[in-house]
C-alpha cells in the first residue's frame, strides 16, 4: 500500500512538472513576440479601406481635382511605405499582403503602377510616380534577398522595363510618364534619386551601371544654397532650380539619399541641429533666403525623416531627441491613440514616417 501511494505521487508530481514546463515553453515563446506597436495598430485600424488599400486621410473628403488627393482615396507612395516597413520587421506574411494589393489594385495592364486610386481600388489616373515606383522597387528587391521568392524580382523587373521605355526623357528617369496621352515629364525632382533602389536595380541587373552612375551623380554633383538643395533638375536644359519656400520633408529625403551615395548632408544637418537646440523642434517649412521659418507647424513625418538622417550618420543620440519631440505629438486626439491626429484628422504618411522611423532606431 505504501508503494502504491509513493508511485502515485510520483506520478502527480511528474505531470505537474510535465505541465509546467510546457507552461514556462509558452510563456518564453508568447514573450519573446514582438506586439505591435500603438502606432502600427492605429494604421491598421483607422487607415485602411474595406478593400485593405491604404487611406490617404482619415476622414472622408470629396475628389474635387483628379491631380490632388483627397479623403480615403490610396497612393502607391503609401503602400511602399508600408512594403518598407514590412521589409524591416522581416514579415513575410505582411509583405506579401502589400504585393497583393499592388498586383490587384495599383499594377495596370501596361505594367505601370497608378499613383492614385479611388477608395473602392479603381483608378480614374493613367499616371505614375517615379519616386513611389522607386520605394516600391527597392522594398521587392529587399524581399527577394531576405525571401528568395522569384516572384519579387519577376515583379521589380516589370516596373523598371516599364520605366525604362516609357518613363525616360533625355536619359533620364522622369517624375511621370502619362501613358494615356504618351507624355513625359521633362523634369526630376531630386526627392526621387532613390540611391537604395538605384543599387538594388544595379546590383539585380536590371539597370547598367552608366544608368546607376548618372543618377547618382546628379545628387553628387548639386548645388546648394547654404543648407538647402535645389528642389528639381530640368532634363533638357540639364539646370537646377529651387523653390522659394523650401519643404523640408523633400530636403530630409534628399539628405537621405545622399548619404546613402557616400556624402554626408553636413550642412543641412548642421543647420536642423542649430533650429532644434534653438527653437527646440522642427517646422515644415522654411524661407530660402532668410532661413527663417514661414510656417508653424511641425509635421510627425519631419520628425520621423529627420530620424532616419540622424541614424545613416551615425548619431543615434540626436535621433533619440528627435524621437522624443515627435512623440510628444501623438495621441493628442485620445480617440485615435497610437495616432498622429490633429483637428480629427490625419495623413497616413504623417504616422507611416514615424513608424518607419522608430523601428529602424529600435533595430539599430
Amino acid at each position: 500500500m505504501k508503494n502504491m501511494v509513493h508511485n502515485n505521487a510520483k506520478i502527480v508530481i511528474s505531470i505537474v512538472v510535465s505541465v509546467l514546463g510546457i507552461f514556462i515553453l509558452w510563456f518564453a515563446l508568447s514573450s519573446g513576440k514582438e506586439k505591435p506597436s500603438k502606432a502600427e495598430q492605429f494604421i491598421e485600424q483607422h487607415m485602411r479601406n474595406e478593400n485593405g488599400t491604404w487611406a490617404t486621410y482619415l476622414q472622408e473628403a470629396p475628389s474635387v481635382d483628379q491631380n490632388i488627393v483627397a479623403g480615403r482615396e490610396a497612393l502607391s507612395e503609401s503602400l511602399g511605405l508600408w512594403m518598407q516597413y514590412a521589409v524591416l520587421q522581416q514579415d513575410q506574411s505582411r509583405l506579401n499582403e502589400s504585393v497583393d494589393l499592388l498586383r490587384t489594385y495599383f499594377i495596370s495592364p501596361q505594367k505601370y503602377i497608378y499613383w492614385k486610386l479611388q477608395p473602392s481600388g479603381k483608378s480614374d489616373v493613367s499616371t505614375n510616380a517615379l519616386g513611389d515606383d522607386l520605394r516600391i522597387v527597392d522594398s521587392l528587391l529587399k524581399a527577394y534577398a531576405l525571401w528568395k521568392d522569384e516572384t519579387y524580382l519577376s515583379i521589380a523587373k516589370d516596373i523598371t522595363y516599364t520605366l525604362q521605355t516609357e518613363g525616360q526623357h533625355s536619359g533620364y528617369f522622369v517624375d511621370f510618364h502619362d501613358f494615356k496621352n504618351k507624355i513625359s515629364s521633362d523634369t526630376l525632382s531630386l526627392v526621387y534619386i532613390d540611391i537604395s533602389a538605384l543599387k538594388g536595380m544595379l546590383n539585380n541587373s536590371l539597370i547598367s551601371d552608366s544608368e546607376y552612375t548618372q543618377h547618382k551623380d546628379l545628387l553628387l554633383q548639386m548645388p546648394n544654397d547654404g543648407p538647402f538643395y535645389p528642389k528639381t533638375y530640368q532634363v533638357q536644359s540639364k539646370k537646377y532650380t529651387y523653390d522659394e519656400s523650401v519643404n523640408l520633408i523633400d530636403q530630409l529625403i534628399v539628405g537621405i539619399h545622399l548619404t546613402e551615395a557616400g556624402k554626408k548632408p553636413e550642412e543641412l544637418v548642421q543647420f536642423l541641429k542649430q533650429e532644434f537646440e534653438q527653437r527646440h523642434q522642427l517646422v515644415g517649412r522654411y524661407d530660402l533666403a532668410t532661413r527663417v521659418p514661414n510656417v508653424t507647424y511641425e509635421s510627425p513625418a519631419v520628425y520621423g525623416l529627420a530620424m532616419l538622417l540622424a541614424i545613416q550618420c551615425d548619431d543615434v543620440e540626436w535621433a533619440k531627441q528627435l524621437q522624443k519631440r515627435m512623440v510628444s505629438l501623438r495621441d493628442q486626439d485620445k480617440t485615435y491613440p497610437g495616432g498622429y491626429v490633429f483637428d480629427n484628422n490625419t495623413h497616413i504618411f504623417d504616422n507611416l514616417f514615424p513608424l518607419i522611423a522608430e523601428t529602424t532606431l529600435n533595430n539599430e
